[in-house]
């Protein structure tokens, strides 16, 4: 073979070899961060590791500007906020702008996913964004920090052995009303905790139908403002409930059936 045909092999093999490295450049990692629950201790609720994990990370996926710059100031990053990316996923993300959020995971950068309160991707939309990556096989890094949903369970005296969470309820009375009525049948029948939300200013409408629709000595625990100074967590019967009611409105609040 000619020396001028070995030089042109050679090119071409390096040329792939340069588009393979391109090609299988790694993504970056996915870091699902914790936030705290209260505002008026949530130092106590920041692992120093957690700080540690995303100290390097200049991406963020956020619910809203406001609550995640305010966690990222309390994680100490070291790039100043003007140098981060901060992407929105909430509940008015559509497919399209889930499938935008990889950008920076396809460039290799690691990025940081955050909720408002809590656990990211739990009653949350983040995990649109968490399942997209399992498709693209990008590695997905949660982050241990405080959730109200376990926090409630724990407190509730009810079983943790077979529970269920049911989310946010319907917004419509009747289909609501409905609802609760088919979570109080399972809580009997499977002997199974029920656990459902409400956003804050709508506590107080969906006690009203919790005390007037679920038979009188079915179990309701209410978990409220779990973690702050002001934390509230009672269970008693329906029947006790209906004597004295609590003030749940716009307190963060947890519901729980059981028998």
């Amino acid at each position: 073979m000619s020396y001028e045909a070995n030089v042109f092999i050679i090119a071409i093999a390096l040329q792939i070899n340069h588009l393979t490295f391109f090609e299988l450049k790694p993504y970056g990692k996915l870091y699902l961060i914790p936030n705290f629950l209260a505002d008026d201790n949530p130092q106590n609720f920041l692992a120093e590791m957690v700080r540690q994990s995303v100290n390097h990370i200049r991406h963020f996926i956020v619910e809203s500007e406001k609550e995640g710059r305010a966690l990222i100031k309390r994680l100490q990053i070291i790039t100043p906020q003007s140098e981060l990316r901060l992407w929105l996923l909430n509940e008015h993300s559509d497919e399209k702008s889930v499938h935008h959020l990889l950008e920076a995971l396809k460039d290799g950068h690691d990025a940081g996913l955050m909720s408002d309160a809590g656990l990211p991707c739990v009653a949350d939309p983040g995990y649109e964004l968490v399942s997209l990556c399992h498709q693209k096989n990008i590695e997905i890094i949660p982050l241990p920090g405080t959730s109200s949903i376990f926090m409630a369970l724990m407190g509730s005296g009810f079983s943790g052995q077979n529970f269920v969470f049911h989310g946010y309820l319907p917004i419509e009375k009747a289909q609501r009303i409905k609802k609760l009525k088919e979570i109080e049948a399972d809580a009997f029948k499977k002997q199974q905790t029920q656990i459902f939300m409400e956003t804050p200013y709508r506590n107080m409408p969906l006690l009203e139908d919790i005390l007037r629709n679920c038979k009188s000595l079915t179990k309701l625990c209410i978990a409220s403002n779990i973690s702050a100074a002001e934390q509230f967590i009672k269970t008693k019967t329906i029947r006790e409930w209906q004597q004295q009611k609590p003030d749940l409105h716009k307190k963060p609040s947890i519901f729980l059936i059981a028998v």
